[in-house]
């Protein structure tokens, strides 16, 4: 097919690493975007050689010469740039969480199902190949557990998007969304939840550890703070096998497989293949079959982390 053209909605980190990405992916340019801020759109664009720089997300949606729109602004915003977008016929690829609420979540996905537009949160986690490399290996025999955390110490600002409600902030949000969503990929969804924490003066969850329950004593063990810093790895126990993955464990680039039976097996990725480029591939594998769903990340997984998300907040005092 013709190179896949992408608008990006929002200039902030993200928004410059995914556009690199894009430049970087044989079959992929960047033609548009968008901010409300119109000197950040223009710089943005003309680092990333987009032709077109608008400042509101409806201009970068309605553009003609764009085929893919990458959202990429606070959580709380989601919902505006998708339903522009959606509504534009664009495919949508929305950065994680794919909503701050399960009410927008849902509001999204439901408008892409009946508009028969693609629709898929960003979690490049699910498409680094290390992590694909676990989920299918079968040499864990049963996994038993699951154990990650994410944390680090981020001074206290009302107004950082971390900190402040309306942007959709909090630990869990944010952070959690990772060692809950390994979970969710290797043991499913649990049948309960048990969590404690912290709350910031803002009102947001500034912290929360606890264990997620499956049938037969299997569990996860999860740890998310914006306090204090964490080892940011993960293992994995099977009754045959174990995973060590190192930090960061949701964009690993080691993995020590071991077990009574085997030697050590060290496996590494490439630094430049981290996830952000499957989940462009994917975008664009989904679009020339013509699939408005992802088999890899699909929306009903996401909407039922969404559920697990909004069932944590809820148990953090």
């Amino acid at each position: 097919m013709r190179d896949l053209t992408w608008g990006i909605a929002a200039t902030g980190g993200i928004a410059r690493t995914v556009g690199a990405a894009i430049v970087a992916e044989p079959g992929m340019r960047v033609a548009a975007v968008g901010s409300r801020d119109l000197g950040r759109a223009e710089a943005l664009a003309a680092t990333l050689g987009a032709e077109s720089a608008y400042g509101s997300y409806a201009e970068l949606c309605a553009d003609p010469a764009v085929d893919a729109v990458y959202v990429a602004t606070p959580h709380a915003q989601h919902l505006e740039v998708a339903e522009a977008a959606i509504a534009a016929g664009k495919a949508v690829l929305c950065e994680k969480p794919l909503a701050a609420t399960v009410a927008d979540a849902e509001r999204m996905v439901r408008l892409a199902r009946e508009a028969g537009v693609f629709l898929m949160e960003a979690m490049w986690m699910r498409f680094n190949p290390l992590i694909q490399m676990l989920a299918a290996d079968p040499r864990f025999g049963e996994i038993r557990s699951v154990h990650a955390s994410f944390g680090f110490a981020l001074p206290y600002d009302p107004a950082h998007r971390l900190w402040a409600p309306e942007l959709g902030g909090g630990a869990l949000l944010d952070l959690g969304i990772y060692p809950l969503g390994l979970a969710q990929l290797l043991l499913g969804m649990p049948s309960g939840m048990h969590l404690t924490g912290s709350l910031a003066p803002s009102g947001v969850d500034a912290e929360a550890a606890g264990v997620l329950l499956y049938p037969g004593g299997r569990r996860a063990l999860v740890d998310v703070s914006l306090l204090g810093h964490y080892p940011n790895s993960a293992s994995v126990v099977g009754t045959e096998m174990r995973a060590d993955i190192d930090a960061p464990f949701w964009a690993p680039r080691r993995v020590v497989l071991s077990g009574p039976s085997m030697e050590p097996e060290e496996h590494v990725l490439d630094p430049a293949d981290n996830g952000y480029a499957g989940e462009l591939r994917e975008v664009r594998a989904c679009l020339v079959k013509n699939r408005t769903e992802s088999a890899i990340m699909p929306l009903d997984e996401t909407l039922a982390m969404m559920g697990l998300l909004a069932d944590a907040r809820g148990q953090v005092p």
